[in-house]
């Protein structure tokens, strides 16, 4: 990455991003490229520069959290709550390798996502946040860098994992895909499969996670939706491509939408290349037809 010159351009990089996924080795530099915490057009040393104010403001924020504590303890009783529900969420996290290694600090992990809650207003604490910042401590080697991925990461994918923001959003606009892309589809969805779709919401919130056998796996997904390519909100043509994976099974046994949630469930162990490569396909479907504005403005 620091022999990246000036002349390439940002649409090459990304592109490289989006269609081969990233080497574990450069990953965690490379991530913070993508994520906005460094610019693709800064120097070693305005990177360095960078580092140290992100450190600064990470250690103001730990020492303020310190000095307000004691505050949020007596007056907020969502505080208490959401400090209870982070401290349950990491309990049950399983944090060992096939070997028996530890592979997370759970303290570290606590203060990080206490430290987001208070901080980041528009992103309250959500169960499941807990895995996400999980791979992005495993991903560096800092704490403040930890802190800062995640919330570029929340910037850059315009919060659509959060259940109060985007959430909602990406389920509408899955609906709206559904029937533009597939009427017969659609129509069982709206009949004897009601309320599948809107119980699809885990795998906005998650992104993906469980539906992968591997962290490698789910990293390189979310590198393609950091790319912005081929769209925005590539995320919802994931999820589309998803239940494309059981629609055959859904028609043939006229599923209930308990029935659908469950076969969709079972999605594990995905080939990552293979979903994206079938969610590019549904993008180029999606442009071809005469589509809502909206859904046009929502994946421009």
């Amino acid at each position: 990455m620091t022999t990246l010159s000036p002349e390439n351009s940002l649409s090459a990089r990304q592109s490289a991003s989006f269609i081969l996924g990233l080497h574990p080795f450069v990953r965690p530099e490379a991530w913070k490229f993508l994520t906005g915490y460094y610019s693709w057009q800064s120097s070693q040393d305005e990177r360095l520069m960078v580092d140290s104010t992100r450190r600064k403001n990470y250690e103001a924020l730990c020492q303020m959290y310190e000095k307000i504590q004691p505050l949020l303890e007596n007056l907020h009783r969502n505080f208490i709550e959401t400090r209870n529900n982070i401290a349950y969420d990491i309990q049950k996290l399983y944090d060992k390798d096939p070997l028996g290694n530890v592979l997370i600090d759970k303290k570290r992990l606590e203060k990080l996502l206490l430290l987001s809650y208070v901080c980041n207003t528009q992103a309250e604490y959500q169960q499941g946040f807990h895995e996400m910042v999980m791979l992005f401590q495993l991903m560096v080697e800092h704490d403040h860098e930890t802190f800062w991925l995640f919330q570029f990461f929340l910037q850059k994918t315009e919060h659509s994992c959060v259940i109060s923001i985007g959430v909602g959003k990406n389920l509408g606009m899955l609906n709206n895909v559904i029937n533009v892309l597939d009427p017969v589809f659609a129509e069982h969805l709206k009949g004897k499969g009601a309320g599948a779709v809107q119980s699809l919401f885990p795998w906005f919130c998650l992104y993906f996670q469980r539906a992968f056998k591997s962290f490698d796996d789910v990293w390189r997904l979310w590198e393609v939706l950091l790319t912005g390519k081929p769209c925005r909100n590539f995320q919802v043509l994931v999820a589309y491509s998803m239940l494309q994976m059981v629609r055959k099974q859904v028609l043939q046994e006229s599923m209930t939408g308990d029935d659908i949630l469950l076969a969709c469930n079972n999605l594990i162990d995905l080939d990552v290349a293979e979903l994206v490569s079938a969610a590019c396909t549904a993008y180029a479907e999606l442009v071809q037809k005469d589509v809502p504005q909206p859904l046009k403005d929502f994946f421009l």
